[in-house]
């Protein structure tokens, strides 16, 4: 996927990848490529059901392990039973939610998107061989991180806003990781995508009139297919490309994976130490870098 990211993956036999969400949409795509490419690729999800025909159309290269991101039990419980693997991609996520809470209490987006795939990473990492992809969003770009509120415990809740802060707090935790694990000497790298304006199972699902703007965009075609969306985030997988480096389509809302801009905040180190500390302290999970 060097210079033609949609003639194909690089071999990838021999090597495994866990994937989150992989029962649906984008995560779906990442696991059926991946395996296509001879990946043994293991579906982490919380339905399991989907998982398992996704599993299924995929063959016995494929396998279901059961992960719900809202609970810190469900995550320790899933990563204490993975063995060193090589790929671990963050991609399961949520998006503009009514308020709701985790079981840890934490707000659903902010809970699912950034903390426990923080808590995931962190104690997954010591097994990680090679590469941890955390997929963000075009939704970063109106995202804040409020350190000192990541629940929305003092803020009137805003589901639109949450879902931004949720996505930018991916893609300040992907920087920040990127940098503590190249101090560190570690050989893993962290990389970052979005899949721009792709048609999933998560559009359309707000009760908020941008509903109505994604089911006219899908209609006319303006966004892609999850088997495209899905490019940028095996890119980031597979092509040697540097640690901590963004990807998304070149035509931002849709193409072949390039170089993206991200928010400025996330190379901001006082964001980053601030949201770092926030998610330790929430989770309880600290990492060895």
């Amino acid at each position: 996927m060097s210079d033609r990211p949609t003639a194909g993956l690089p071999d990838q036999s021999g090597r495994t990848w866990v994937i989150t969400g992989a029962n649906s949409g984008l995560g779906a795509e990442i696991a059926r490529a991946a395996a296509a490419a001879g990946a043994d690729v293991t579906l982490a999800c919380r339905n399991l059901d989907k998982a398992e025909r996704v599993a299924g159309r995929i063959g016995a290269s494929a396998r279901v392990a059961h992960l719900d991101l809202a609970d810190l039990g469900s995550v320790r419980d899933f990563a204490a039973g993975v063995e060193p693997f090589d790929v671990l991609v963050n991609n399961a996520g949520v998006m503009a939610l009514p308020h709701r809470r985790t079981a840890d209490g934490f707000e659903m987006q902010m809970g699912t998107n950034h903390l426990g795939h923080f808590a995931l990473t962190g104690l997954l990492l010591p097994r990680v061989r090679e590469r941890i992809v955390i997929m963000s969003s075009l939704a970063q770009n109106w995202g804040r991180i409020h350190a000192d509120d990541l629940n929305w415990e003092r803020r009137r809740y805003n589901r639109w806003a949450a879902y931004g802060d949720s996505k930018l707090a991916n893609t300040v935790f992907g920087r920040e990781l990127a940098r503590r694990l190249t101090q560190s000497g570690s050989p893993v790298r962290a990389v970052l995508a979005h899949p721009g304006y792709t048609s999933t199972g998560l559009m359309g699902q707000s009760e908020t009139p941008v509903d109505y703007l994604m089911k006219a965009g899908a209609m006319l075609r303006v966004g892609q297919p999850a088997a495209q969306g899905a490019l940028p985030a095996l890119f980031a997988a597979t092509a040697d490309v540097p640690n901590g480096s963004y990807w998304g389509p070149n035509r931002v809302l849709r193409g072949t994976p390039s170089r993206a801009r991200y928010r400025a905040a996330a190379d901001d180190q006082r964001v980053r130490d601030r949201l770092w500390s926030a998610s330790e302290e929430l989770t309880g999970v600290t990492f060895d870098v």
